[in-house]
């Protein structure tokens, strides 16, 4: 039972490090590099928002090593 207990928590852990990888390059990296090809740059609220989708997905990175926690030997 602790085999499958312990794949359904990696399972889990690698859904929440996915969405984490795509939130910083969707909402946090892509945005940064498009704007440097802009003529205005990046503006302020752009760097607000990629500053919050890079916190976004640093969490979800460190919920997802938590939950690895939850392994069982």
């Amino acid at each position: 039972m602790s085999l499958i207990h312990n794949e359904r928590i990696k399972l889990l852990a690698t859904y929440l490090n996915g969405v984490g990888i795509a939130i910083f390059a969707v909402g946090g990296f892509a945005p940064i590099i498009s704007s440097l090809y802009n003529q205005t740059g990046p503006t302020l609220i752009l760097m607000l928002v990629s500053l919050v989708c890079f916190l976004v997905s640093a969490v979800l990175h460190y919920a997802a090593s938590n939950v690895l926690k939850r392994l069982k030997p």
